[in-house]
């Protein structure tokens, strides 16, 4: 990587961490975090795949949450264009996918601007980890042919238009919507949303720790009150929640026996 006192910028390299288990790294993403020297990362990035950074890189925390955060965008921008003009390169990494509810975008603007090159690695979103995770397809030939990606934490949801996200044969995933299950529900429903909707919440998705919880899209609000859901997680809604056929089950585990 380039030296400090280069008077070349270094690369900012904009890199998906995954859902939270390092296994679903891929391969350069891991190359980037091992010869790191300076690493900026999220507060969601799993402590495992921090560990694979060198004993002499530079971590820096800019976490992000929904009361206080460590850094504001726009300094977090700025640290990243200071310290590629120092020469440095800057491993940027940031849970599930940069581009996806990431602000991969602006910090990507920001080294453009500044003339600082910029590079992307894609991760597994925290949407697609999950699903996996939890085996629900987010598309089925009999369940769904369309699949949106919304955030549930912005300002104004009431005001959002959400139109045709969700229904028969459409999957609504949500992120970051946790503190605000309860206006969903409400929104959705005013919107026409079956109560009955199936609904599956998926908390530290991919991690020793995952949880799935399962509810009509009335009683969200009360499913992650009671169970106390914590971030991460994220909130599918659509028939690819629908319980498994239990006799289903059954059967094809006698089946596998015999």
């Amino acid at each position: 990587m380039s030296s400090p006192a280069s008077t070349t910028p270094g690369t900012v390299w904009l890199v998906g961490a995954g859902p939270g288990d390092p296994d679903l790294l891929t391969l350069r993403a891991a190359r980037l975090i091992m010869r790191a020297g300076l690493i900026v990362h999220d507060g969601l990035v799993d402590l495992a795949i921090l560990a694979m950074a060198p004993a002499s890189a530079r971590l820096i925390s800019v976490a992000k949450h929904r009361a206080r955060h460590t850094m504001q965008q726009d300094e977090i921008n700025a640290l990243l264009v200071t310290e590629a003009q120092k020469g440095h390169d800057v491993v940027r990494l940031k849970g599930g996918d940069p581009f996806i509810f990431g602000r991969g975008g602006e910090e990507a603007e920001a080294c453009r601007a500044a003339g600082v090159p910029c590079q992307v690695v894609p991760g597994i979103s925290a949407a697609i980890g999950a699903a996996a995770a939890a085996q629900l397809p987010l598309t089925h030939r009999r369940a769904a042919s369309v699949v949106s990606f919304v955030a549930g934490q912005c300002k104004g949801l009431s005001d959002q238009n959400w139109a045709g996200l969700a229904g028969v044969g459409r999957t609504l995933v949500i992120y970051m919507g946790v503190a605000t299950a309860e206006s969903i529900a409400d929104k959705l429903i005013a919107d026409g949303l079956s109560p009955a909707m199936p609904v599956a919440v998926i908390e530290n998705a991919t991690r020793p720790a995952m949880r799935v919880l399962r509810a009509p899209l009335a009683g969200l609000p009360s499913l992650i009150a009671s169970e106390r859901v914590k971030s991460p997680a994220v909130i599918v809604i659509g028939e690819v929640c629908a319980e498994p056929d239990t006799e289903q089950l059954r059967a094809l585990a006698l089946e596998a026996t015999t």
